[in-house]
Formats: C-alpha cells, structure tokens, sequence
C-alpha cells in the first residue's frame, strides 16, 4: 500500500484524532473523523481506509446508543483499541503499509470481540457501517461493483440501501440522467 506523504499526515491526524474522540465519547467527533475518511478511501481506494472509516462510524453509534454501556469492559477495551491505534500511527509513520493494514485490521476485530451478547448487534452495526460508508464512496464516484467489493458487501447490499435514501441526499439533489442511470444498472448486472 502505498500512500503520499500528505495522505499519511492525514489518515495519522484522523487516527491520533479517534483515539480522543473515543476516550471522551465524542459522538460528533467519531461521525466527523469517519467522513474525513471517506476521501482518501475513495481515491486510494484502499482497505485501511475503508475499514478506519467504518471502524470510526461503528464506535460513533456504539456510543451514540450508549451501547458501550452493556460491555462491562468499556474502559479496557478503550485503552486496548487505542494502544492498536498507536501500533497503526507507527507503522504508518514508519510507511510499512502491510503492518499498518494489519494494525486496522485488527482494530476491527477487537470491536467484534467485544461482549458475546453483544456480538450480534455489534456485528449488525458493523455491516450497516460499511453499507453506509459504500454508499458514500459511491456518491464519490466509484463504481457500484468496486465499492461494493472494497467493503466486502453485495452489490444488492449496496444498490437496496443506495435506492432507499432520499434523492435529497444523492449528489447534492441531482438526479442522474438516463445515460448515468443505465451505465449504473449495467454495473450492478455485470
């Protein structure tokens, strides 16, 4: 993976950002810090970014619902996401992009070991997460099976959430023309 320096100086700033953001419960905070996210991820199109995205907007809505609450380790889980964070800034720092994609990968997986009755919900939230972060990736542009394939979802997944949100909330209130229109449904088939 590879990533300009400026890109590194900002996925490092939105990480150091998170760690804060999470260990004061700043909602407003974690939802900003996700859609920073959603630029780089559309344009690298890398699944460190992606993943941080929709880690970030998970750990907004567990506290948003104050979820975080029924996991009797809050506090701990705390401090054990943001050491995992800290790993990532370093091996970002030191542009070892393999060690740096391990880091967030694994800082995903320490959200779905949370609680084991949360498991199912956190796991939901999780799947919603990326099909909200696919969509707006694909508001930026990218293809419906990229997208798609990047978060790991179907293009169903995607194309059912994409047709239920209000025009209002597409593209700044522009409709597609016919051309856009086909030249989307022909990727959703092929």
């Amino acid at each position: 993976m590879y990533l300009p320096k400026e890109e590194i100086v900002h996925q490092t700033s939105v990480l150091e950002k998170t760690k804060s953001a999470l260990s004061g419960k700043d909602i407003f905070q974690l939802k900003e810090l996700s859609n920073k996210t959603i630029n780089t991820a559309s344009s690298h199109q890398d699944s460190a970014s992606i993943t941080i995205a929709v880690i970030i907007y998970t750990l907004s809505k567990l506290v948003e619902r104050e979820d975080y609450r029924k996991i009797s380790s809050w506090d701990k889980f705390v401090k054990k996401f943001n050491s995992i964070l800290d790993l990532a800034i370093k091996a970002l720092k030191d542009e070892k992009g393999e060690a740096y994609e391990k880091y967030i990968d694994k800082a995903r997986q320490s959200i779905e070991s949370q609680s084991i009755a949360l498991k199912p919900y956190i796991m939901d939230v999780l799947k919603k997460a990326s099909i909200n972060k696919a969509s707006r990736i694909y508001e930026h542009g990218v293809s419906l099976e990229q997208t798609a394939k990047l978060l790991g979802i179907t293009q169903w997944e995607l194309s059912d959430y994409i047709g239920g949100k209000d025009l209002a909330d597409i593209r700044q209130s522009q409709t597609l023309d016919v051309k856009s229109r086909a030249k989307m449904a022909m990727e959703f088939f092929s």
